[in-house]
């Protein structure tokens, strides 16, 4: 490429909804991290935003409503710098921002990718009777704070985000982020998540003494000191683990996106919702 030739970039040798749209739904959802059906119901709830503006509020920009949802998911997806995909689309890092923001925001008022929040763990309706609890962590930039974020055993910046589940239906119940180095356990007593006592709550070892806060929680035995487990031990670890395990694909599903899910609300409510 010559010199210069980077701020000029014609969006026609890039990606847009028009040259996606064929594309069989498993390699959509490879590409853009949502179904079809999703990336749709998306769009509309955008156009039904822009439909409620005064006539001639703005200038009207030249990305069409597909192409600025897309690109908030190549965002999310990808997780580049609004610089970067400001060139990717022919438009000012500025112009890229907005856009991004305008379209979480919109999707984000609209609720209709809402999470049940915490409240629904209180409630005594029998619909949730298992619930699964896991933290994983996402890789994130450098902040400007570097020791209030760093995860020194890991040698990077990362953030912590718990979720919970319902075990019956896969569901994300809610989730609560916080720093890289905060512990497991630590996250959930801050969280101020409570659950009702019927309610049977699985957690790895990572929160030992969950009991005491919802006796009703079931965590792996630990191997004592110098000493070993007994198989019968052993065997309630595995069993355990095998309940547990559906967290762990959930963790998998969200990692699908790079983007950090702690940073705005959308990446944990809508996109946590549709990858489910």
């Amino acid at each position: 490429m010559r010199k210069g030739t980077i701020g000029n970039t014609s969006r026609s040798k890039w990606m847009t909804y028009e040259q996606i749209k064929y594309l069989k739904p498993v390699e959509f959802k490879r590409l853009c991290g949502v179904q079809p059906e999703t990336f749709v119901r998306m769009v509309e709830i955008v156009n039904q935003r822009h439909r409620w503006q005064k006539p001639g509020t703005g200038r009207p920009s030249k990305l069409t409503v597909e192409d600025q949802v897309l690109m908030t998911l190549e965002y999310l997806r990808e997780y580049r710098t609004y610089f970067h995909i400001a060139q990717s689309w022919g438009v000012n890092e500025s112009t890229a921002y907005r856009i991004i923001r305008k379209v979480e925001d919109y999707l984000i008022a609209s609720e209709v990718f809402s999470l049940p929040a915490k409240k629904k763990l209180l409630e005594s309706d029998q619909e949730i009777q298992v619930v699964v609890v896991d933290v994983t962590e996402s890789q994130i930039e450098r902040p400007q704070k570097t020791e209030t974020v760093l995860q020194w055993q890991k040698k990077r910046h990362t953030f912590k985000s718990q979720i919970f589940i319902n075990q019956a239906n896969q569901q994300i119940i809610c989730t609560a982020h916080a720093k890289g180095k905060k512990h497991d356990f630590t996250l959930f007593k801050c969280s101020n998540t409570h659950l009702l006592s019927e309610i049977v709550c699985l957690a790895d070892k990572g929160y030992q003494g969950i009991a005491r806060i919802h006796p009703n929680s079931h965590t792996p035995k630990k191997r004592p000191r110098r000493g070993s487990l007994t198989v019968e031990e052993r065997h309630l670890n595995q069993q355990l683990a095998k309940l547990r395990v559906i967290v762990e694909h959930i963790n998998r599903r969200l990692k699908i996106l790079r983007f950090c899910p702690s940073v705005i609300e959308i990446a944990a409510s809508v996109l946590v919702y549709v990858l489910t």
